[in-house]
């Protein structure tokens, strides 16, 4: 639903607001990450790539698997994959065969990846001080709180 076709609810009523959780949060989703990849640009790094770059850093010595990392990132494996070119490309992420299961693949984080990781964080520091200025630090944590609940509550995981 776009705000500018506005569908009566269920008592006649055009609402105000638009009322898909799904399109606002979609909406919140690109304008944050507009400002955060614009803040990031003179690193190189989109902040879906800095997110990924970040989850494997604070894995320390426990690679994950592609699945593994998606299902951390809330992620088809496909979508991760076409992330995952990039920063390969880029020599800043690897992937292994794991030992343990060889059709299995484990990210690891290369030398490059985490010198590039300490280059963005500064700028990742500015582009969160910068949301939190203008939208509350309390009420940033408490948004964080309330989108990670959402991002790992099993009742909306695919369903047929």
């Amino acid at each position: 639903m776009t705000d500018k076709k506005r569908i009566p609810d269920e008592e006649g009523q055009v609402p105000s607001v638009s009322r898909c959780n799904a399109s606002s949060a979609k909406k919140a989703a690109r304008r944050l990450s507009l400002m955060y990849d614009t803040v990031l640009a003179p690193v190189r790094l989109k902040s879906s790539q800095y997110g990924i770059l970040s989850e494997l850093h604070s894995r320390g010595a426990a690679l994950p698997t592609v699945r593994e990392l998606a299902e951390e990132l809330v992620m088809d494996r496909s979508t991760l994959g076409q992330n995952l070119r990039p920063l390969g490309r880029d020599e800043l992420i690897t992937l292994l065969t794991d030992p343990k299961d060889r059709r299995s693949r484990l990210i690891a984080l290369t030398k490059v990846g985490v010198a590039k990781l300490n280059e963005a964080a500064k700028y990742w520091r500015i582009a969160q001080d910068r949301f939190e200025a203008a939208f509350g630090k309390q009420e940033a944590t408490d948004l964080r709180s309330v989108l990670l609940a959402i991002a790992h509550n099993p009742k909306f995981a695919k369903q047929k």
